[in-house]
Formats: structure tokens, C-alpha cells, sequence
């Protein structure tokens, strides 16, 4: 079972994602299991700080490197496991972007841990020290890592098998690459009309029978991610 441990200022953001569809099912039939920690926990002082000013100046306020550190140490000893199997992920704008080989090569491990940031960002330190792998979703900035880790999760558990509930689709779609292969799809009706000169039809080969098209078909119009 692959784990995920979240470390978050606002564990609350999660609660109608992990309750809901597929994700929910997944952790109910104990093929992926998710864990919030709010980073406050591991703060020393009454008022909570996980934050501080930037030195050198400049505006906004850096997550501290100590409580990171921490929650970091303390979540490892929740799942002991070869550290090969694992990886710690720092949500940053300055990191790798994430792709589908990656959510491939993180779906073979046990264990995953995640830090999102806040504010204006992390201390360096943690980039440099605690994470493995630095991520971002893409090329623009979020207000945190919350939106990111649940993409991960999603992209990452998807590619266990039984998650979506049909093994087989995991080996079609999957590539040598490890890249992932999708398809244009149709469903009913044949012909789609809601006002005049509206026309919208099923191309005729996937209505043909003839399996040998239908593939050829899908193979000049799928797209590998």
C-alpha cells in the first residue's frame, strides 16, 4: 500500500477531496492510505509560528525550516521503510515540472511525503536538506501546495492497480516509456442536434464493428502524455 503524508498549515482544504469519489474508495479498500498533519504541531512557542520575515528583506513572510524538519523526522517513523522507497517532495515554483514518467516512478514506491509551502515560500534549507525532489504543476504560481499535492495524489493513485478498478486499462494504456496513452472517445447519442444546422456525429469507423480499424483509428488519433 503506498502512503501519503501531507504536511499543511490548512489540513481542512482536503476534506471534501479525500471523502469523495475514487480517491475515498481507494483508501477505503486500503490500496492507498492519506495522512494530514497540520504544521503547527510541531511548533515550540503558543502562538503556533510555522513563519518568519526573509533576511535580506523583501516582502511577505518564509515558512521556517525547524517545524519542517521536524514533521519530516517525526512521519518518517509512522511508515519505516527502505528510504529507496521513499520520497520527500517540496512543492516549489522553482522545481521540476511534474509529468506523467514521474507519477509513473512515484506510484512504485511506499511511501511519499509532501510539504506544501505558504506565503511567499520556504526556507531554502528545506529545498536543500529535507526534500528529494522539488515539484511544480506547472509553469505559474499557486497561493500553495495544497492544489498540487492533491494532483499528485490523483495523477500517482490512478496508476495503481484496482484504483479504477480494471487492471487491464493500467496495460493498454501504459507505455514502454512509461508514458500514458489517450484516446478520443465517444459515447451515445450517434448523432448530437440541439438546434438547426447542428450536426455533431460519431465518426463512422467506431460504429463499424470492424476492430482492426477501430484501432488503427485510435492509434492516428490518441496522444502519449
Amino acid at each position: 500500500m503506498l502512503r501519503f503524508d501531507i504536511i499543511t498549515i490548512f489540513p481542512e482544504i482536503f476534506d471534501s477531496y479525500l471523502g469523495a469519489s475514487l480517491i475515498n474508495r481507494a483508501q477505503k479498500k486500503k490500496l492507498i492510505k492519506v495522512k494530514l498533519h497540520d504544521l503547527r504541531k510541531w511548533t515550540p512557542d503558543r502562538h503556533k509560528t510555522v513563519d518568519d520575515r526573509p533576511y535580506g528583506g523583501g516582502i511577505g513572510m518564509v515558512l521556517k525550516v525547524e517545524p519542517i524538519y521536524k514533521a519530516v523526522r517525526d512521519i518518517k517513523k509512522l511508515k519505516r521503510v527502505d528510504k529507496r522507497k521513499r520520497k520527500i517532495i517540496l512543492f516549489t515554483p522553482r522545481g521540476k515540472q511534474f509529468d506523467q514518467k514521474t507519477a509513473y516512478s512515484l506510484s512504485k514506491l511506499s511511501h511519499v511525503i509532501m510539504i506544501c509551502g505558504r506565503y511567499e515560500g520556504v526556507d531554502e534549507r528545506v529545498a536543500r536538506h529535507i526534500a528529494d525532489m522539488k515539484l511544480s504543476i506547472g509553469n505559474y504560481v499557486l497561493m500553495g501546495g495544497e492544489l498540487p499535492s492533491m494532483v499528485v495524489i490523483e495523477t500517482v493513485a490512478r496508476l495503481i492497480p484496482r484504483v479504477l478498478g480494471k487492471p487491464k486499462l493500467l496495460k493498454e494504456r501504459i507505455t514502454k516509456e512509461k508514458g500514458f496513452i489517450e484516446y478520443s472517445q465517444y459515447t451515445r447519442p450517434e448523432i448530437f442536434s440541439s438546434k438547426k444546422k447542428m450536426n455533431w456525429k460519431v465518426p463512422k469507423v467506431l460504429l463499424s464493428g470492424n476492430h482492426k480499424k477501430i484501432q488503427e483509428w485510435r492509434e492516428k488519433h490518441k496522444k502519449v502524455i
